[in-house]
């Protein structure tokens, strides 16, 4: 994903604000929670991008709710695209490499 030295807040617009609460019961504290919080696994989201670069995020919140995030750097901040909790799948995963990296 790049350095994340670079990154200077988090950026909610209009367009987004309310938007994982309303889908997924998600507040934006929570998802910016989740990248200060440890572990945290970011991959590369190509699958869905198009001009500008998307990653996932798979971490937690300071209450250790686990969340899947879907995200993109603009003008050094971060802007969720979208969060919702991990599937059992996905937390089978992150568990997984928790402890591959362990």
């Amino acid at each position: 994903m790049g350095n994340f030295d670079q990154i200077t807040g988090f950026e909610w617009d209009a367009g987004n604000i309310d938007e994982n609460w309303d889908k997924h019961g998600v507040s934006n504290a929570e998802c910016e929670e989740v990248f200060f919080n440890s572990p945290l696994l970011i991959r590369s989201d190509s699958s869905h991008s198009r001009e500008e670069v998307r990653n996932a995020a798979f971490g937690r919140t300071d209450t250790d709710r686990p969340l899947f995030i879907v995200f993109m750097v603009r003008n050094n901040c971060i802007r969720v695209i979208s969060a919702r909790d991990m599937t059992d799948k996905e937390l089978e995963v992150y568990r997984d490499r928790l402890k591959k990296s362990a």
